[in-house]
């Protein structure tokens, strides 16, 4: 008999039910994530010899526990929020969410959910990962800098900047006032600091896309070299889907992505509309794709085209060609090749030698060779599809 545990995380908590395959309470219980506190919940759990985990959110709040108990060789199943909250709703008691009803609704929903993704923690891909938000959040920082500092150069200059601004021209345009009131001082120092701020954050984000393209090109990975896809989406793809074999097929990958579209249809109307399920960073990785495709002559700006001459709104071309897109990424595991590893220890030493030159742009601790490896066929073998 198995028992599944099932488990709402928090940061500093966590609260379990283990149940039965019949459904049946066996016990409950609420435990720090601590050291004391885990190796209590451990204990309890290890009374059940025959045991999974299951946790809610894996790849969020519950992350940092799942791996924990990964790495000390437990099972553990993923479930998504959505379902258990579909269970909670349906289940007695009001839809009441509370810590101990979470824990029941994540233990049942892998019971009646047999197919749910088990968790494996792979350190190497963690660490890709990390350095791809890493990479995202020093796009963000770059925007928010950027937009501060047209708000001031609007106020500073007449008509203020151009659009897309760089340092070196904000740099340029700044040297040209010269304020003589004290509000203009202030604005013009403010300026100046902002300037600042972007050249070491442009540093920053070449430092990040150097290492990631050096990691990605390590695992014999050609995503690089699609049109679009950059050494940020390249890690994304690569540390987000993990395994591609255990989508079955190019539509269920789609479903995860979110680039599948949604059947909407009634009656004699047939039309589809927008998922907003999904991985959203995979979608946005997509999105980007199409996008840059778009810009210029491509094989995907010919596709686009054709769906909008067969009567498409630009928004439902733009769906197709994401769906498009997700296929070319997904055809790449029928090339999936596995390169000589780097030497893990080596790359970390190079690593610190650098932070120990007090260079501050390195973005991890090390810089770990990467497990996984997807080469993707090249955009011309996009095929139409209806």
């Amino acid at each position: 008999m198995t028992a599944i545990i099932g488990m709402d995380p928090h940061k500093r908590s966590a609260t379990i039910e283990i149940i039965d395959s019949a459904g049946t309470v066996l016990a409950t219980g609420r435990y720090g994530t601590d050291n004391a506190g885990y190796s209590e919940m451990l204990a309890a759990a290890q009374r059940y010899k025959d045991r999974v985990w299951a946790i809610e959110g894996c790849n969020g709040i519950g992350r940092h526990i799942a791996h924990r108990l990964v790495h000390d060789g437990e099972a553990v199943i993923d479930v998504p929020a959505k379902l258990s909250a579909q269970v909670r709703v349906f289940a007695t008691g009001n839809g009441r969410k509370t810590d101990p009803v979470d824990a029941h609704s994540v233990a049942l929903a892998a019971l009646r959910s047999p197919d749910l993704r088990q968790v494996h923690a792979d350190p190497e891909l963690i660490a890709l990962g990390m350095l791809a938000d890493r990479r995202d959040e020093l796009g963000r920082a770059r925007t928010d800098t950027v937009n501060r500092l047209h708000r001031l150069l609007l106020e500073l200059l007449p008509g203020g900047a151009k659009k897309f601004l760089s340092a070196m021209q904000a740099r340029k345009l700044v040297a040209t006032v010269k304020p003589r009131d004290p509000a203009g001082k202030v604005r013009r120092r403010l300026v100046v600091e902002l300037i600042g701020e972007l050249e070491t954050i442009d540093r920053k984000i070449k430092a990040a896309d150097k290492e990631l393209r050096e990691l990605v090109a390590e695992r014999g990975s050609t995503l690089i070299d699609l049109n679009g896809i950059g050494p940020a989406g390249a890690a994304r793809l690569l540390a987000d889907v993990g395994d591609l074999h255990r989508f079955r097929d190019r539509n269920r990958f789609a479903s995860w992505n979110g680039t599948a579209p949604l059947d909407a249809s009634s009656g004699q109307q047939q039309r589809h509309r927008l998922s907003r399920a999904g991985n959203r960073k995979i979608n946005r990785v997509l999105h980007t794709m199409a996008i840059v495709q778009l810009r210029n002559p491509s094989v995907g700006r010919t596709y686009f085209d054709r769906r909008k001459a067969e009567g498409k709104t630009s928004m439902e071309s733009m769906r197709a060609l994401k769906r498009r897109l997700s296929n070319v990424v997904y055809t790449c595991r029928s090339s999936c090749c596995a390169l000589p590893r780097a030497n893990f220890s080596d790359r970390v030493a190079a690593a610190d030698a650098v932070v120990a030159e007090g260079v501050s742009l390195v973005l991890g601790a090390g810089r770990p060779a990467l497990r996984s490896a997807c080469v993707v066929s090249r955009v011309g073998d996009m095929t139409p599809q209806r």
